[in-house]
């Protein structure tokens, strides 16, 4: 089966980084292997295991819960670490917060860019032991050096050392996770980042409880955790799933930066105001609800969960409703910002969902994808807060929220008009294939995206059934009537009755009229 609107659902035509004809979701593949481990999680609702005949009690809620293999969730470790230490820590650092962050920021942004400039050399960045040695070492060095400002070594160069090899720290766990992500389904990414988020936020209400001595030794002790997650993540994919470097080149995908950018700049002219109350991005209220919201709705939904929308409906009307009421002084200013960081929250998680769909999907490098928009969403974010800080220097506050006001309005107008240009979740947001110096294997899998993105624009203009799709998709392939009964598993009376459906809603009487329909050549 083969389709592109739906999460969990089999990748259309990918190949993937597999190398195997039918794509990463067959036997021996991540599901399997996961659809085990929920069998073995599942028996522990029995006494003697699964071949016991007792259940214990309460066992149906074992059956009830969800399952998230704990490996995927140490991106929430880095998230509560990012926050403990950088941005709107509570921890009473004697550093101006502000040119801190500005700092951080920097230093982040600039190693993204340089590890994207760079990715056909240093990836696949999983592999390298160096690599995972140098983050530890940055993140270290930067937890040390700001805990230190605590015991009366406080100066200016011990705080920018701190931020800023805390800040390449953080791009670099930035990219092993993106590229960890990237080698999952679009169902489980969704899935693990917002019970990600989820679990951050409740790392982060347990720190505020300790102890600074505590504090410090958890700050020492959730870098190492995350990048022992993200490593074990790795060792749990089977090898063929593993990112490698690939020689395929590809235009960037710069409408959902571009999306994102806009949101970050929009967030980032009420982030200070959060800060000042002593919230930080990862622990708020509204991150917490939003992070669970989408966790239950993916989860409950499954294989059936609807992409477009998630993205052409709910989602830009939550941004108008979150950022735009806020900004006109709606709601109080707690309740707003709160509103503010789920908006912000629920569009992080659809940029990851579309970026590292793009990876899995055509082998794109997800330390070039990754390296490139959270660089640009921090860069933005950034101009966001400055902008705020500048007008809260002229003018009367009211003035200040008016234009804050029109600004965030202007931005989600735009943001909103980007995402209703692409027809679904699976569209190419603006990337082009430049076949210059690709391998075979890689043209092969970017002919077969093709092939399957215009049998879906096809089967949406004829209004072909969902199984008329399933059949169109194995006719492109050159698939017999024979082959296909066999795939979909029924009757060949019902295949050729689906395939004169087909014929007739399109138009045509012959399978060269839906090649040419298709445009494909004799070579595919």
């Amino acid at each position: 089966m083969e389709s592109h609107g739906k999460m969990g659902s089999k990748v259309p035509g990918a190949k993937g980084r597999s190398g195997s004809k039918e794509g990463r979701d067959e036997g021996g593949s991540l599901d399997s292997a996961m659809a085990l481990t929920e069998a073995n999680f599942a028996s522990f609702a029995y006494e003697d295991g699964m071949s016991g005949s007792k259940r214990l009690p309460l066992a149906w809620v074992v059956d009830k819960m969800p399952y998230v293999p704990l490996a995927f969730l140490g991106l929430a470790l880095y998230r509560a670490w990012i926050e403990l230490i950088y941005v709107g820590s509570f921890i009473p650092f004697p550093y101006d917060g502000s040119a801190i962050h500005n700092y951080y920021d920097i230093a982040m942004i600039c190693t993204l860019f340089l590890c994207a400039a760079l990715h056909r050399r240093i990836e696949p960045i999983f592999r390298s032991r160096v690599f995972y040695v140098a983050v530890a070492v940055f993140m270290l060095a930067g937890t040390v050096g700001m805990f230190a400002g605590l015991y009366g070594h406080a100066s200016r160069a011990c705080g920018i050392f701190s931020v800023v090899t805390g800040g390449v720290g953080t791009a670099g766990i930035i990219l092993l996770w993106s590229e960890l992500y990237a080698s999952l389904s679009p169902y489980r990414v969704g899935l693990y980042y917002s019970a990600s988020i989820v679990a951050a936020a409740c790392v982060l209400y347990l720190c505020r409880g300790l102890l600074l001595p505590w504090q410090f030794g958890m700050a020492m002790l959730l870098p190492l955790g995350s990048l022992a997650f993200v490593a074990l993540g790795f060792i749990g994919l089977p090898p063929a799933e593993r990112p490698h470097a690939s020689t395929a080149r590809f235009s960037f995908p710069w409408k959902p930066v571009l999306i994102m950018a806009v949101y970050a700049f929009a967030y980032g002219l009420r982030e200070l105001s959060q800060y000042d109350m002593g919230i930080g991005p990862h622990s708020s209220p509204g991150a917490l609800v939003v992070g669970v919201l989408l966790f239950l709705w993916i989860y409950l939904r499954g294989s059936t969960f609807d992409f477009s929308y998630f993205y052409r409906v709910a989602l830009p009307l939550m941004m108008g409703a979150f950022l735009v009421l806020p900004a006109f002084g709606t709601l109080n200013e707690v309740v707003s910002d709160c509103f503010a960081t789920a908006s912000y929250t629920a569009f992080s998680v659809l940029i990851m969902l579309i970026l590292a769909n793009m990876s899995y999907r055509y082998g794109m490098s997800a330390v070039w994808l990754f390296g490139i928009e959270r660089g640009v969403r921090a860069l933005f974010a950034m101009g966001g807060r400055y902008t705020a800080q500048e007008l809260a220097l002229v003018g009367d506050p009211d003035t200040n929220a008016l234009i804050i006001g029109v600004i965030t309005v202007a931005l989600v107008v735009i943001g909103t008009l980007l995402f209703t240009s692409e027809k679904d979740f699976s569209s190419r947001w603006g990337v082009s294939f430049r076949a210059e110096g690709a391998s075979q294997a890689d043209l092969a899998r970017m002919r077969r995206e093709d092939r399957a993105l215009r049998c879906d624009e096809l089967a949406g203009q004829f209004g072909l059934s969902p199984r008329e799709r399933e059949v169109l998709q194995l006719l492109a392939r050159r698939r017999t009537v024979g082959q296909i009964q066999t795939d979909l598993v029924v009757s060949k009376d019902t295949v050729k009755t689906h395939v004169k459906h087909i014929y007739r809603k399109m138009d045509i009487h012959s399978r060269a009229e839906l090649f040419d329909l298709l445009g494909m050549g004799e070579e595919e």
